[in-house]
């Protein structure tokens, strides 16, 4: 069966275990579908916990990890991934995603972060660029982000440091609750 995989010369194969961990059924299984259909030996989970449980029974090569599950975050599965194989590649996808919870996510153990929705060919191609070396210079088209995104990615981060206790971190950015809804 000739699959139509953009990133098979790469480091990624095709029959390498891929564990795919989102809590949104219809997106998990069409993602699954779409890994198999490309000769992947796949398994899925719906909540953080039965992520951890079957990469305890069975470590996968790879990950596609939801950064916001029922449970504990993904973030958190990123680490006990880890923690049980560090050869593991995970790439984190959210909806909610913000450059401070990225590199959270790279610093974890994280090959890449990518927003949702992603595809089965963008994920693929972000494990592939996970293992490039990086560069030894930055971008020459490289733009500082503007107040407003600095704004934005710093009550972000705040929020994530509360897990998401808007309350909380309401009184640590010195703002009203209301506001910051």
């Amino acid at each position: 069966m000739t699959t139509n995989n953009p990133v098979s010369n790469n480091l990624v194969e095709e029959g390498s275990s891929v564990l795919i961990a989102d809590d949104d059924r219809i997106l998990r299984d069409r993602m699954a579908r779409a890994f198999r259909d490309r000769g992947f030996d796949v398994r899925t989970a719906g909540d953080a916990e039965e992520t951890i449980r079957l990469a305890r029974e069975d470590s996968p090569e790879l990950a596609v990890v939801d950064l916001r599950m029922p449970g504990a975050s993904g973030l958190h599965v990123v680490k006990e991934l880890k923690a049980i194989d560090a050869a593991t590649r995970v790439v984190v996808l959210t909806g909610y995603g913000s450059i401070a919870t990225a590199i959270d996510a790279i610093r974890l153990g994280a090959t890449y972060f990518l927003p949702k929705p992603a595809d089965a060919d963008e994920i693929l191609a972000a494990f592939a660029r996970g293992e490039q070396p990086p560069l030894d210079h930055p971008s020459p088209d490289y733009r500082a982000p503007s107040l407003a995104r600095a704004e934005w990615e710093h009550i972000n981060r705040v929020l994530s440091d509360c897990a998401g206790n808007i309350s909380e971190a309401a009184r640590i950015l010195g703002i009203h609750r209301r506001s910051l809804q």
